[in-house]
Protein backbone atom coordinates (compact mmCIF):
# COMPACT_ATOMS: atom_id res chain seq x y z
CA UNK A 1 0.00 0.00 0.00
CA UNK A 2 1.04 2.97 -0.60
CA UNK A 3 1.12 6.07 1.93
CA UNK A 4 1.34 9.88 1.53
CA UNK A 5 0.99 12.73 3.58
CA UNK A 6 -1.44 15.02 3.23
CA UNK A 7 -1.94 18.15 4.74
CA UNK A 8 -4.96 19.08 6.71
CA UNK A 9 -6.25 22.27 7.40
CA UNK A 10 -6.87 22.17 10.50
CA UNK A 11 -4.69 19.20 12.32
CA UNK A 12 -1.40 19.62 10.42
CA UNK A 13 0.05 16.74 8.34
CA UNK A 14 -2.10 13.10 8.34
CA UNK A 15 -1.56 10.17 6.33
CA UNK A 16 -3.78 8.81 4.11
CA UNK A 17 -4.47 6.08 1.82
CA UNK A 18 -3.46 7.05 -2.55
CA UNK A 19 -3.47 3.63 -3.78
CA UNK A 20 -5.33 0.39 -2.43
CA UNK A 21 -2.02 -1.60 -3.43
CA UNK A 22 1.56 -1.83 -4.40
CA UNK A 23 4.74 -1.63 -1.18
CA UNK A 24 4.63 1.74 1.20
CA UNK A 25 6.69 4.29 -0.59
CA UNK A 26 6.58 7.80 0.22
CA UNK A 27 4.57 10.48 -2.59
CA UNK A 28 7.35 12.90 -2.51
CA UNK A 29 9.40 13.60 -5.10
CA UNK A 30 12.50 11.45 -5.65
CA UNK A 31 15.99 12.13 -6.79
CA UNK A 32 16.50 15.82 -4.88
CA UNK A 33 20.15 14.70 -3.91
CA UNK A 34 20.70 13.80 -7.82
CA UNK A 35 20.05 17.37 -8.83
CA UNK A 36 22.63 18.55 -6.39
CA UNK A 37 25.10 16.26 -7.60
CA UNK A 38 24.41 17.20 -11.12
CA UNK A 39 24.62 20.95 -10.46
CA UNK A 40 27.67 20.52 -8.35
CA UNK A 41 29.48 18.43 -11.34
CA UNK A 42 28.43 21.30 -13.78
CA UNK A 43 29.75 24.08 -11.91
CA UNK A 44 32.94 22.04 -11.53
CA UNK A 45 33.23 21.59 -15.14
CA UNK A 46 32.57 25.42 -15.85
CA UNK A 47 35.61 26.66 -13.05
CA UNK A 48 37.83 23.99 -15.11
CA UNK A 49 36.59 25.32 -18.25
CA UNK A 50 37.26 28.96 -17.36
CA UNK A 51 40.97 27.61 -15.50
CA UNK A 52 42.10 26.59 -18.99
CA UNK A 53 41.12 29.31 -20.82
CA UNK A 54 42.53 31.68 -18.36
CA UNK A 55 45.90 29.82 -18.90
CA UNK A 56 45.42 29.65 -22.57
CA UNK A 57 44.95 33.58 -22.50
CA UNK A 58 48.10 33.92 -20.24
CA UNK A 59 50.26 32.03 -22.38
CA UNK A 60 53.22 33.82 -22.65
CA UNK A 61 53.96 35.24 -26.55
CA UNK A 62 56.75 36.47 -26.05
CA UNK A 63 60.19 35.06 -26.02
CA UNK A 64 63.73 36.32 -24.96
CA UNK A 65 66.40 35.61 -27.14
CA UNK A 66 70.17 36.52 -25.49
CA UNK A 67 72.64 36.80 -28.50
CA UNK A 68 76.75 36.77 -27.87
CA UNK A 69 78.90 37.85 -30.19
CA UNK A 70 82.71 38.70 -30.77
CA UNK A 71 83.29 42.14 -32.00
CA UNK A 72 86.67 42.64 -34.22
CA UNK A 73 88.49 42.84 -31.08
CA UNK A 74 87.38 39.54 -29.88
CA UNK A 75 84.86 41.44 -27.05
CA UNK A 76 81.94 39.81 -26.70
CA UNK A 77 79.21 42.15 -26.79
CA UNK A 78 75.25 40.97 -25.86
CA UNK A 79 72.19 41.41 -26.79
CA UNK A 80 68.91 40.73 -26.34
CA UNK A 81 65.92 40.48 -28.63
CA UNK A 82 62.27 40.23 -27.95
CA UNK A 83 60.25 37.69 -30.15
CA UNK A 84 56.51 38.08 -30.28
CA UNK A 85 54.76 35.82 -32.69
CA UNK A 86 51.48 36.61 -32.03
CA UNK A 87 52.17 40.44 -32.85
CA UNK A 88 54.98 39.96 -36.01
CA UNK A 89 56.99 42.11 -33.35
CA UNK A 90 60.87 41.89 -32.83
CA UNK A 91 62.57 44.57 -30.66
CA UNK A 92 66.30 44.29 -29.98
CA UNK A 93 67.65 45.51 -26.82
CA UNK A 94 71.52 46.85 -27.73
CA UNK A 95 74.14 48.28 -25.53
CA UNK A 96 77.49 49.59 -26.94
CA UNK A 97 80.69 49.14 -25.33
CA UNK A 98 80.19 52.89 -23.96
CA UNK A 99 77.29 51.54 -22.13
CA UNK A 100 75.04 53.34 -24.08
CA UNK A 101 71.65 50.89 -24.91
CA UNK A 102 69.35 51.44 -28.22
CA UNK A 103 66.02 49.77 -28.91
CA UNK A 104 65.36 48.58 -32.35
CA UNK A 105 61.96 47.20 -33.22
CA UNK A 106 61.15 45.24 -36.19
CA UNK A 107 57.28 45.73 -37.01
CA UNK A 108 56.99 42.90 -39.60
CA UNK A 109 53.25 43.45 -40.16
CA UNK A 110 53.15 46.47 -41.31
CA UNK A 111 57.11 46.62 -42.73
CA UNK A 112 58.50 49.10 -40.56
CA UNK A 113 61.64 49.43 -38.03
CA UNK A 114 62.28 52.06 -35.73
CA UNK A 115 65.84 52.76 -34.10
CA UNK A 116 66.08 54.82 -30.64
CA UNK A 117 69.19 56.05 -29.39
CA UNK A 118 68.49 56.02 -25.21
CA UNK A 119 70.56 59.85 -25.33
CA UNK A 120 68.42 61.16 -28.14
CA UNK A 121 64.42 61.58 -28.13
CA UNK A 122 64.08 61.02 -31.47
CA UNK A 123 63.01 57.69 -33.31
CA UNK A 124 64.39 57.39 -36.59
CA UNK A 125 61.32 54.87 -38.82
CA UNK A 126 62.66 53.08 -42.48
CA UNK A 127 60.82 50.84 -44.64
CA UNK A 128 61.97 47.30 -43.99
CA UNK A 129 63.40 45.63 -47.16
CA UNK A 130 63.96 42.52 -48.34
CA UNK A 131 66.95 41.09 -46.62
CA UNK A 132 65.59 42.88 -43.24
CA UNK A 133 62.84 40.25 -43.56
CA UNK A 134 65.26 37.74 -44.39
CA UNK A 135 67.05 38.73 -40.93
CA UNK A 136 64.16 38.94 -39.06
CA UNK A 137 63.13 35.57 -40.12
CA UNK A 138 66.33 33.68 -39.17
CA UNK A 139 65.71 34.93 -35.90
CA UNK A 140 61.91 34.06 -35.37
CA UNK A 141 63.13 30.33 -36.66
CA UNK A 142 65.81 30.21 -34.16
CA UNK A 143 63.09 31.34 -31.36
CA UNK A 144 60.82 28.20 -33.02
CA UNK A 145 63.78 25.83 -31.58
CA UNK A 146 63.39 26.82 -28.74
CA UNK A 147 67.46 28.39 -28.44
CA UNK A 148 67.32 31.16 -25.96
CA UNK A 149 71.17 31.89 -26.27
CA UNK A 150 73.15 31.98 -29.40
CA UNK A 151 76.81 32.31 -29.38
CA UNK A 152 77.98 34.12 -32.70
CA UNK A 153 81.61 33.47 -33.46
CA UNK A 154 83.90 36.44 -34.86
CA UNK A 155 85.35 34.69 -37.51
CA UNK A 156 82.18 33.16 -39.08
CA UNK A 157 80.22 36.09 -38.74
CA UNK A 158 79.64 38.51 -41.62
CA UNK A 159 79.59 41.86 -41.17
CA UNK A 160 78.04 44.69 -42.56
CA UNK A 161 77.69 49.02 -42.44
CA UNK A 162 74.07 50.20 -43.82
CA UNK A 163 74.03 54.83 -43.56
CA UNK A 164 70.47 55.98 -43.24
CA UNK A 165 69.87 59.74 -43.76
CA UNK A 166 67.38 61.23 -41.97
CA UNK A 167 65.16 62.90 -44.42
CA UNK A 168 64.70 66.93 -43.73
CA UNK A 169 61.01 68.24 -43.20
CA UNK A 170 59.82 64.53 -42.61
CA UNK A 171 58.81 64.49 -38.89
CA UNK A 172 55.93 62.24 -38.52
CA UNK A 173 52.97 62.66 -36.41
CA UNK A 174 52.96 59.76 -33.38
CA UNK A 175 49.10 59.36 -33.26
CA UNK A 176 49.30 57.83 -36.60
CA UNK A 177 51.66 55.20 -35.85
CA UNK A 178 50.78 51.47 -34.51
CA UNK A 179 50.29 50.74 -30.88
CA UNK A 180 53.96 49.65 -30.48
CA UNK A 181 55.67 51.89 -32.62
CA UNK A 182 53.70 54.64 -30.50
CA UNK A 183 55.08 53.51 -26.78
CA UNK A 184 58.19 53.54 -28.11
CA UNK A 185 58.39 57.29 -29.25
CA UNK A 186 55.65 58.40 -27.32
CA UNK A 187 58.00 61.51 -26.26
CA UNK A 188 60.18 61.56 -29.41
CA UNK A 189 60.62 63.49 -32.24
CA UNK A 190 60.27 60.76 -35.12
CA UNK A 191 61.51 61.68 -38.48
CA UNK A 192 61.91 58.98 -42.10
CA UNK A 193 65.10 58.03 -42.95
CA UNK A 194 65.78 56.35 -46.25
CA UNK A 195 69.16 54.20 -47.45
CA UNK A 196 72.13 55.80 -48.75
CA UNK A 197 75.82 54.62 -49.95
CA UNK A 198 77.49 56.72 -47.32
CA UNK A 199 77.47 60.14 -45.60
CA UNK A 200 80.33 61.78 -47.97
CA UNK A 201 82.91 63.47 -46.59
CA UNK A 202 80.71 66.61 -45.83
CA UNK A 203 78.83 65.26 -43.63
CA UNK A 204 79.54 63.55 -40.04
CA UNK A 205 77.67 60.26 -38.62
CA UNK A 206 76.47 60.99 -35.32
CA UNK A 207 75.97 57.78 -33.94
CA UNK A 208 75.39 53.76 -34.72
CA UNK A 209 73.91 50.58 -33.65
CA UNK A 210 75.26 47.23 -34.57
CA UNK A 211 72.56 44.06 -34.63
CA UNK A 212 73.78 41.34 -34.68
CA UNK A 213 70.96 38.25 -36.30
CA UNK A 214 71.62 34.50 -35.60
CA UNK A 215 72.32 34.09 -39.17
CA UNK A 216 75.96 35.18 -38.83
CA UNK A 217 75.16 38.38 -39.60
CA UNK A 218 75.95 41.88 -37.68
CA UNK A 219 74.60 44.79 -39.67
CA UNK A 220 76.31 48.66 -38.28
CA UNK A 221 73.14 50.91 -38.76
CA UNK A 222 74.76 54.59 -38.97
CA UNK A 223 72.60 57.82 -38.90
CA UNK A 224 73.36 60.92 -40.43
CA UNK A 225 71.34 64.23 -41.52
CA UNK A 226 70.71 64.84 -45.61
CA UNK A 227 70.67 68.24 -46.34
CA UNK A 228 68.10 70.03 -45.60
Amino acid sequence: MVRCWKRSETTGLEDSQCMDEGPTVSCQFPHKSFWVILSATLLLVIIALGVMGHLWVKQPDAQVVRITVQDLTGTLINQSALVDKHNDLVTYSVTSQANHTSTVLFDIKHGLICYKHINQETCYLRKMERSDYENVQSLLQQSMEKENQLVLLGNETQRQTEFLGVMGGSQVDVSTLEGPLQALCQHSSIHWTRRQDGPGKQRLVYFCIDICFPSNICVSVCFYYLPE
